[in-house]
């Protein structure tokens, strides 16, 4: 039986599935090799038999996202079909991640993953830049406003002062569930110091990286320990 996502807790990791060989190897896993899964369903969208096929075999919950093309999202998915693909599969989610952005279009899905006990995640994710931490705290804010059980933030740093926002806002704003993430040259850095200071769900790929930054989500759970305050 699949162990189901709860918002507060230990770091955890996320093992992210974008490609049909990571979705594949998502299928593959077993407790103790990550977490959770997140299955990008944006990357799906012309593929969703594979989905159809992979994902009630996977071990691990499953976080589903179908993301915003703004913030990443792959296809340039209007959003009638961001929200079908979220809904065919929202009964095998332990965990739904929508971006802040599209709380209001994605509405009636947050509502029902509410009434399924499914966690609900609203994102905000800036591949530029890391906005400034009054900025941030404002976001966490109306996320938490929005019914979010989990805040997450993944951002650009562009140097030493951009990590230090995160990390300020991980312990100012951590009492409640959040995670923070860092892109870019210092987002391998960043990920491990904002796990060790409590950031909740901590992302690694699953085949090749869709970010700069990230490790691969084995070696980043065993870094996670080695780390681990």
């Amino acid at each position: 039986m699949k162990q189901k996502l709860t918002p507060h807790g230990p770091p955890l990791v996320v093992a992210t599935a974008h490609t049909p060989r990571g979705l594949t190897e998502a299928a593959a896993l077993r407790r103790g090799q990550a977490d959770i899964v997140e299955v990008r369903l944006d990357c799906f969208a012309r593929r969703a038999d594979d989905v159809r096929s992979r994902l009630p075999l996977m071990r691990l919950p499953a976080i589903l996202t179908a993301r915003h093309p703004a913030e990443g999202g792959a296809g340039a998915l209007a959003p009638r079909a961001r929200r079908a693909l979220m809904e065919e599969f929202l009964p095998l989610a332990a965990a739904i991640d929508i971006e802040l952005r599209s709380a209001s279009v994605l509405r009636h899905v947050a509502a029902d993953a509410a009434r399924r006990g499914v966690v609900r995640i609203l994102s905000f994710h800036d591949f530029r830049r890391t906005p400034p931490l009054a900025r941030l705290r404002r976001i966490v804010a109306d996320a938490r406003r929005a019914g979010a059980d989990v805040v997450k933030i993944a951002a650009f740093l562009r140097g030493p002062a951009d990590l230090a926002a995160l990390l300020q806002l991980q312990a100012l704003e951590g009492a409640s569930p959040l995670a923070t993430m860092g892109m870019g040259p210092l987002g391998r850095v960043s990920r491990l110091a904002l796990a060790a200071s409590g950031s909740r769900l901590n992302y690694g790929y699953l085949d090749r990286p869709q970010v700069p930054g990230q490790w691969p989500a084995a070696r980043l759970r065993a870094l996670m320990r080695e780390t681990r305050p």
